[in-house]
This record gives structure tokens, sequence and C-alpha cells, in this order.
């Protein structure tokens, strides 16, 4: 039998039809400059809207979900007044494909936005399959689009052709101008910012461009703030709030006396127990509480549509380097634990997230449901809640779940889907997708088996929520069934997928110039440079060097069309070997301007010199030199990389 969902979506007919409908618009970036009560649109009184969407909060990070280590009495509160959801998923483990389902009710997989790029500078509409991969990688991964299409019908358009007034506040991460929310149906944006996360920090002094905070004011507090003002603004009005908060994603940083409160709470036998991220938590749930209190205080309580979400699981993984050194963490940010993995997986930990719906006169208080739901389903939900008709040729992937909120019946769906073609070494994940068919749940590793076949890994949800037995090999005719639907989801929703790597050598690390590359990333001796094209986010050369010790310096001329940080790693007799955290370490700031600098750092190995590494860059690009250099204190050259 065909999946329910084949056939929904025609893209011709949704962007003849957005198009038509931007024609009636006078919408421009203007519009953030205009004060909040500019707009005017009739339309007959429906509810309001309010859509928080938390940022990397975990499934277990909620004190209704289990948590005992987070204080969250706001949102235990929405919880108490309107349903649970145990079963909610977004539809990818990483955030920007999940905003672009939400405001689409598409698959992450049919718009091409699979992975959180759309804060890069390249404007790319489609998603591609690179022509070459690094040997050492079995799979050449896919490359996300870095913008959500104008072609698209938002959720926001929708609303706002209604006569909802229509307001963005806080993490967009689809797109700059004129991908933005301005030009995505919302008349305002605050604080008009595509970066991935707040700019610089969560407590001001921040790094916005039109945005000046408080000394010790909170980015949350702020958004709570303008919320606020809105909602005020708009009181007599029907209104969707788009609040998207910056918490809990990184840089993680609070509020010095909440970190306090919980470290002297850390119970080592929790295996939540970060008290940076608890303060985090307790920060988002202050600012949700905030809006909450002013809809009661404006008498909008029973009249606003509550959704509360998260884009995906919690960061479970570890890097020491960047965890610890620069943030003073000791654990990770949190656990989801009975769920395997986090952020970045396709594990239930990496995309089952709290979610909770207030519906005032529908869903019962307290209740709780355990409907396989997902962040394709919110935009039909919302159309029907508010009675609201589809524009003509609109569809979705996703479904309504109003059944589930009226307890009324089952939801009518076949299964849901998850496309995840991006290699995450941090979270250990490899290129995949999977299906989720009642309490079965397979996971396909594009080309991860013998001979590039895939490889498979199968799961009874209902009987092993931890995903710790997987079942491929003794239910191959589970597999078979299931993948056939993995099969036809890929088929029509035309999505790329990671090929074999005609290149890939298991062995392969050549030495090159007497250099050593790490496995995400491509060198070669070319033209008298040594070349280094880095197609992933750390790439790193080791050469061996003479047993001396210090003080040296080395000298090398470099050019970069790469970006981010540098760093100068040693071995010596005192830390013989590489390892996570390695205190022989020293950074720089190289210039990424495609021109020629030269850079010279000083060190001094203690107990003989062994070897010497350098990570140019932190991100995909390409880097060369033309000379590499070690010299004693005095500048006495001893040794010469000459290409």
């Amino acid at each position: 039998m065909a999946p329910a969902w084949l056939g929904q979506f025609r893209g011709g007919a949704a962007e003849m039809d957005r198009r038509d409908f931007l024609k009636t618009l006078s919408m421009g970036t203007a519009a953030m400059a205009l004060p909040y009560g500019v707009w005017s649109a009739p339309a007959q009184r429906r509810p309001n809207l309010l859509l928080i969407l938390a940022d990397d909060l975990g499934w277990r990070d909620l004190g209704c979900y289990g948590s005992t280590f987070h204080e969250t009495p706001n949102l235990d509160a929405l919880a108490r007044r309107g349903m649970r959801f145990t079963q909610a998923y977004a539809a990818n483990p990483l955030c920007s494909p999940t905003r672009a389902s939400i405001l689409t009710g598409l698959y992450p997989a049919r718009i091409g936005i699979t992975a959180p790029a759309c804060h890069l500078p390249e404007e790319r509409l489609e998603a591609t399959v690179p022509e070459k991969a690094a040997p050492h990688q079995r799979v050449i991964p896919c490359t996300s689009a870095t913008r959500l299409k104008l072609e698209y019908l938002t959720l926001a358009e929708v609303l706002r052709e209604a006569g909802y007034r229509t307001a963005h506040f806080g993490k967009w991460h689809l797109g700059p101008e004129p991908y933005d929310p301005l030009h995505q149906g919302f008349e305002v944006d605050f604080p008009h910012w595509s970066g991935p996360g707040p700019a610089g920090s969560y407590v001001a002094p921040w790094k916005f461009p039109n945005l000046q905070g408080r000394p010790g004011e909170h980015i949350e507090e702020r958004l709570a703030e303008e919320v606020v003002r809105f909602i005020r603004q708009h009181r007599d009005e029907p209104f969707f709030v788009n609040y998207w908060c910056y918490s809990v994603h990184s840089p993680w940083d609070a509020r010095k006396e909440l970190v306090e409160k919980y470290r002297a709470r850390v119970n080592p036998q929790n295996p939540q127990r970060n008290p940076l991220y608890a303060a985090m938590v307790e920060s988002l749930d202050t600012a949700v509480g905030r809006v909450m209190e002013a809809l009661r205080e404006l008498g909008l309580e029973e009249r606003t549509i509550v959704i509360f979400f998260s884009d995906n699981g919690g960061v479970d993984f570890w890097i020491e380097e960047r965890m610890k050194e620069r943030f003073g963490m000791e654990v990770p940010p949190t656990s989801n634990l009975p769920l395997r993995g986090g952020k970045a997986s396709l594990y239930e930990g990496g995309t089952r997230v709290p979610c909770i719906i207030v519906w005032p006169g529908v869903t019962p208080p307290g209740s709780e449901s355990d409907a396989i739901i997902q962040s394709i389903d919110f935009f039909p939900t919302i159309l029907e809640m508010l009675e609201i008709e589809p524009p003509k040729g609109l569809k979705f992937d996703g479904i309504s779940i109003v059944p589930a909120l009226q307890r009324s019946g089952p939801l009518k769906r076949e299964a849901i889907f998850c496309h995840f073609p991006h290699h995450v070494p941090a979270a250990g994940q490899a290129a995949g997708v999977y299906v989720r068919q009642g309490e079965w749940k397979l996971i396909r590793l594009f080309h991860d088996g013998p001979n590039f076949a895939h490889r498979y890994e199968l799961y009874n949800l209902r009987e092993d929520l931890g995903e710790t037995r997987n079942l491929a090999e003794t239910m191959p005719g589970k597999v078979k069934e299931l993948d056939t639907l993995i099969e036809a989801f890929l088929k029509e929703t035309g999505t790329v997928l990671p090929r074999p790597n005609p290149a890939y050598n298991p062995r392969w690390r050549p030495m090159v110039q007497g250099w050593r590359p790490s496995g995400d990333c491509i060198l070669e001796a070319r033209d008298g440079l040594l070349r280094l094209e880095s197609i992933g986010g750390d790439p790193q050369l080791v050469a061996q060097a003479p047993s001396v010790e210090g003080p040296l310096r080395i000298r090398f001329r470099m050019r970069s069309t790469s970006k981010g940080i540098g760093q100068f790693f040693w071995t010596d007799g005192r830390n013989p070997q590489f390892r996570v955290g390695h205190p022989a370490r020293i950074d720089f700031k190289p210039l990424h301007d495609g021109a020629w600098h030269e850079y010279e750092i000083a060190f001094e190995p203690q107990g003989g010199l062994r070897e010497i590494r350098l990570d140019p860059c932190t991100a995909p690009g390409v880097v060369e030199f033309d000379r590499i250099r070690l010299l004693r204190e005095d500048g006495t050259v001893v040794q010469a990389w000459e290409f």
C-alpha cells in the first residue's frame, strides 16, 4: 500500500499561489522600523496563536518531562493547562531543517535544508552532492541548501492574509535578507539577526548590529519584553507571535547567580548535573512565564492557543576543548536518558522532543497524549484550529493532529521520516534516514555496510525505548517492509542522497612533503605549494620534528579562503601524544582573505620535541603554504619544509 503522504505536494501550484499572494502585500524591510501598531487588516476575531520554539532543549529537560535537576515551574504550569505529548518529533536532529518544516509543513528532505547551514555567506537554494570526498570517507555526504526559498508559502503568510498581525522574535537561522522573516510573512522581526545563536552572548553586552542591551540584561528577558509589548499593542486583534528562543543553544552562558544556585545542588548520581545549562533552562522558563503572565493580565489567556516545542534533542556529547576550556563545563550540557543519543543523532534523543499544546476549551487540562506527531504537522493543524482554509494548491507533508488534541480518534498516517544525509563525528552519527511506524523504527545508514551496502538498525521502541537491541539481523522481513517505505519517501520527496566514495581507502593517510593530513581534508603538493582543501570542520597537519628543546619558533607563509581560528600543537617528553584538551597548544588568528600572510608562533617544548601540528582553520575552504620553518630563538633554522 502506498504511503498516505504520496502525491500531496506539488511545488508549481504552491509557488504560483505564493507569488499571487505576494502581489497583494506591500511588505518590505522597512516594516521593522515601523511601530508595531501601523499595519491593519480586517478579520473575524479568531484565537490568537503563540508558538514558542526552544533551541536544543532535550526531551527530559523539563520538570514535567521528568527532570529532577532543572527548575521549570512556568512550563510545568503550561503543561497542567493543556496537553503534553510524549512522542513528539522534530523533523531533523538539527535546528534549521526543523524550523523550515514548521513554517512550510514540508519535510526538510523536500525543501533541501538538511543541516544548520543558513547562516553561511554562500546562497545555495538547492541541496547537492559534492563530486569528491577525502579517501578516508566511505560516503560522500550531501551539502545542504542555505536559504528557505521565497517560493514556499509560509505559515506566517497564510495567517497574515487571514488578518492576523504577525511577528517573529528571536532566532531565525533560515537565511539573511531577502530570506529573513520580513520577507517570509512577518510584519515585525526582532532582533533581525540571521546568525545561529545570540550575537556574542546571552547576557549583555551583546554583539547584535542593531541592538544594545542594558548591562547584565539577558537576551531571553529582552525577547519576552518585546513579545509582551507586541501583544499589548495588538490585544484587540488576532495575532500570531512566533517566539523562537535562543535558549539553550551555545554559546553556553548564564547569569552567575543562577549557575551558583545549581552548582550547590549538583548530584553526581544524576545524569543531568550541568549547573551552567540548568541556569540557561531556568532563564528560558522565566521568559516563557513572563509572556504567559502578560496574557493573563490582558485577559487573553483563554483566547490564545499556545504551542511549545524544541527544534531538536539536547546536546549530550562532549567536546572538551570547547565545553571545558571555553565554557568551564565539567560534564556535557544535558542527558536525554532513557533515550539514546542527542542533538545531531538519528537515535531517539536526537529528534524526540518536549511538546506542550494549550487549546483553551479543547485540550483537557493536564492531559497526555502518546500520538506520534512531528514538526511538519503544525502548519495544517494550526489552520484547522483557526478554521482557515488552506490556499488553493497548497499541500503539506504533515497532517492535522486535531483528532489527538480533541481526543476524537487516532491520527491517520502510515509513518514519519527523518532524512539526515550528513556525518557528525561529535555525535557519532553517519549519514542516514529513519522511518517510525507504530512501535517500529528502522534506521538506514547510507552505504555503511560491506561493499558499500546500506547498514540497518531496527528497534521496537515499545519494548526498547533506549534502542539497545538491534533486531535487523533477526527480523529481515520487517527491515524489508520498512525500508520499502524509506525508499518511497526518498523518491517522492526528490531529495539528494549520499553516494559511495569511489576514492575510498580505509588505509589512506599519505604523507605529503613530510606532512600527514587528518581525515577531513585533502592534501597535495601543487605548483610549489602545499595545498590543503578542507572538506570538514577541523583539518589538521602533523609532521615529525627533530628532538630539540626550546625556546623555538615556527614561521610559515599561508593564504586561506576558509574561516575560523588557527591552532598550533606540539608533542614532547612531557606531553608525548596529541589528545583531547592537549595542553601544548597556542591559538592564532589567521586572515582568511585569500592573500598571503606571514605567521610566527613562539613555543617551548619540554623534554625534547617530537611532532608538530597545524590546524589552520575550522571550516571548508582552501589553505595554501609556500614554506614552513622551525627556528631556534636566534633565528637558526632547525628544519625547513619547502614546497
